[in-house]
C-alpha cells in the first residue's frame, strides 16, 4: 500500500481483473472500455489492441496466482480460435473495433495496422508462455499479415484500410508510438517490412509528445542498452519523452491545478466534454489540464520515483473520485471538475505490462526473445549502444 491508498500491485491486479471480467465467454474479444465507477455497463464494442492486451495479461495473471493456468489456458485458446476461425481478416489484418458478441466490425472503423499489432504481440506473449496450441494458433495468426500489402509500394505502412475508400492516407513515419509495429513487420517470416522501411523511419527528435508514444513498445521489448543501425537510443528517447512531460506539468503547475504536487500523465485518453477520446501533448497550445493515472503509472520503467509521487498524489487529492473495480479511471482534469468514471483496455495494458517488466521482466522474455522479434531487431540493426565521448 502506498500511504494515501492502493498499491500499485494492487492496480496491477485490477487491471488484470478487468482483462478477465470484460472479456466476452463466447468470442474471448475484450471490451475497449469498461465502467470503472457505478453501475456496470451494457458496452458491448471490444478493440483488437484490448484484445490483445488481454491476451498478454494471462501469462502476469498466472504468475502472480490472480488465476489458475488451466483457465488462463482455457481463455487463451478461446481467444486464438474465434480469432482463426470467427473473425474474417483482411490479408490478416484486423479491424479496429468489433461486436465482441460476434466478431463483426462496428462504427465503419479502418482495418488497423497498428491495432493489429497489439493484438500480434499479445497473441505471441501468450503462445510462448503457454506452448502447445496457443503458440501454433498464435504464430499462424502473426505470420499471415501482408506487411507488404499495408506498405502498399511506399517506404512506410499505412495506419489502415477500408473497403469502402482504400488506403488511409496517413503512415507510420516519424516518431510515434508504431516502432514496435516496425520491429514485428521487419521480422515475420513471409510478407514481411523489407530493411528499407526501418531506414526510411528517420525523424528529428521532439520529446514532447503524449505519453504513451513512450510506453507501448517498452512493454514488449526490452531496448536499453541497444542502438539501431542509425545510432539511435530508443531507451533515452523514450526517456526523455517521460521527463519532458514531467518537466512540462511542473512548469505548468501553478497555472493548472492538475498538475499540482506531482501529477503528470499527458496523453491520449478520454477527455472532458464535448470531446471525448483524443490526444494531448506537453507543450503549449495542445494541453488543457486532463491527465491519465495510467500514463504516469505506466512511467515506472523509466522514472519509477515520478510515478510513485504522481500515484500518491492522484490518490491522495482525487482517489474518491477515480477509484473503482478496475483501478483509477482513465482521465481526470481537475481544473474542470472533471473525473471520468471509465477505464480503457489498451491504458490499463500498458500500465499492467510496465509494472510487471519492472519486477520480472516477463514480457520481454516472451515477445522480446521471440524469433519474430528477434529478426526484426537484427533487420534494423540493433547492437549494443557505442559509449558516447562527452565534450
Amino acid at each position: 500500500m502506498t500511504k494515501t491508498g492502493l498499491s500499485l500491485e494492487t492496480l496491477a491486479h485490477r487491471a488484470f481483473d478487468f482483462f478477465w471480467h470484460e472479456t466476452h465467454p463466447e468470442t474471448g474479444l475484450t471490451k475497449d472500455r469498461a465502467k470503472n465507477i457505478g453501475k456496470a455497463d451494457s458496452y458491448t464494442v471490444a478493440s483488437v489492441a484490448a484484445t490483445g492486451y488481454a491476451l498478454a495479461a494471462l501469462p502476469i495473471g498466472v504468475s502472480r496466482g490472480w488465476v489458475t493456468k488451466t483457465d488462463a489456458e482455457r481463455r487463451a485458446l478461446l481467444t486464438l480460435r474465434f480469432l482463426s476461425e470467427g473473425v474474417s481478416p483482411n490479408k490478416g489484418f484486423f479491424y479496429h473495433f468489433l461486436d465482441w458478441r460476434e466478431g463483426k466490425r462496428v462504427w465503419s472503423c479502418e482495418l488497423s495496422s497498428i491495432d493489429s499489432t497489439l493484438l500480434f504481440l499479445g497473441a505471441l506473449a501468450t503462445g510462448r508462455f503457454f506452448g502447445g496450441e496457443c503458440a501454433e494458433r498464435a504464430d499462424a495468426l502473426v505470420a499471415r499479415a501482408d506487411w507488404r500489402w499495408m506498405q502498399n509500394a511506399a517506404s512506410a505502412p499505412s495506419m489502415g484500410w477500408k473497403p469502402e475508400s482504400g488506403f488511409l492516407e496517413a503512415r507510420w513515419t516519424g516518431y510515434t508510438e508504431a516502432s514496435y509495429l516496425y520491429l514485428l513487420a521487419l521480422g515475420v517470416p513471409e510478407h514481411s517490412l523489407p530493411q528499407s522501411a526501418w531506414d526510411a523511419l528517420t525523424f528529428t527528435e521532439n520529446s514532447a509528445v503524449p505519453a504513451f508514444w513512450a510506453q507501448m513498445t517498452p512493454g514488449y521489448v526490452n531496448l536499453k542498452g541497444l542502438e539501431d543501425r542509425q545510432g539511435r537510443d530508443w531507451w533515452k528517447i523514450f526517456t526523455r519523452s517521460h521527463e519532458k512531460n514531467i518537466a512540462f506539468c511542473a512548469q505548468n503547475a501553478e497555472k493548472y491545478v492538475t498538475y499540482r504536487e506531482g501529477i503528470w500523465g499527458i496523453t491520449a485518453c478520454d477527455q472532458p466534454p464535448p470531446i471525448g477520446y483524443g490526444a494531448q501533448s506537453p507543450r503549449e497550445g495542445d494541453h488543457d489540464g486532463t491527465v491519465a493515472p495510467t500514463a504516469a503509472l505506466a512511467g515506472i520503467l523509466f522514472v519509477p520515483e515520478q510515478t510513485s509521487k504522481a500515484l500518491a498524489s492522484l490518490q491522495r487529492r482525487f482517489g474518491d473520485k477515480i477509484a473503482g473495480r478496475y483501478g483509477l479511471s482513465n482521465a481526470l482534469n481537475a481544473d474542470k471538475s472533471w473525473f471520468d468514471t471509465d477505464v480503457i483496455g489498451i491504458d490499463l495494458g500498458m500500465a499492467l505490462l510496465a509494472w510487471e517488466n519492472s519486477k520480472t521482466g516477463l514480457l520481454w522474455k516472451l515477445v522480446g526473445e521471440h524469433p519474430f522479434l528477434r529478426r526484426g531487431l537484427d533487420v534494423a540493426g540493433f547492437t549494443v549502444a557505442r559509449p558516447r565521448q562527452v565534450s
